[in-house]
């Protein structure tokens, strides 16, 4: 199931992965987003009530990307146009087999590299504090706290981070369907 947008990746144990764009509504993507949503009832005892339609994630507004191992689905993220100049990361997962690897920040420095070239200046994400493992990875990433904002922005265990992206200076060179 390759396609000529797919990018290769060797993780911090040397298992190769690969990066590519689906549509949200595409079988492996809503697979994925499953096991999102399960994480979150496990983590808060019930699914992500944010809207998120699938045009949102196409191209020139945002993008879907799933990782894979050796032809099986391992983790997923996604941004979506929040507004002018801002990208809303959303969906970073990664399937408990392929954990602590480094799939998670190759994922989110894909959507970031994307949302750049797509010409967004920044990037804003909302993850809980049920979510040690996503607050540890965000930290590493250089990610700082932001306004709230969407159906959480009030809730008391919500926590919004957000990041300048730096401008890329070979926009004009890459594959415009993986950018955006």
């Amino acid at each position: 199931m390759s396609t000529s947008a797919e990018r290769p990746v060797v993780l911090r144990d040397g298992t190769r992965a690969s990066l590519r764009p689906l549509p949200y509504d595409h079988p492996v993507a809503r697979y994925l987003v499953e096991q999102v949503q399960q994480e979150y009832v496990q983590r808060y005892g019930g699914r992500d009530a944010a809207v998120v339609e699938p045009r949102e994630f196409l191209p020139p507004r945002g993008i879907f990307l799933v990782a894979e191992v050796d032809g099986v689905p391992a983790g997923c993220g996604a941004w979506r146009a929040l507004s002018p100049g801002v990208a809303e990361i959303k969906r970073v997962y990664v399937e408990p087999g392929f954990r602590r690897k480094g799939l998670a920040q190759v994922i989110v420095a894909a959507l970031e590299d994307g949302a750049a070239r797509a010409g967004r200046g920044s990037v804003v994400l909302n993850t809980g504090q049920q979510q040690p493992e996503a607050l540890a990875l965000y930290a590493d990433l250089a990610y700082l706290p932001v306004r709230g904002y969407g159906v959480y922005a009030c809730a008391p265990d919500a926590v919004f981070l957000g990041k300048e992206l730096a401008a890329s200076a070979d926009a004009e060179q890459e594959d415009p369907s993986w950018a955006s």
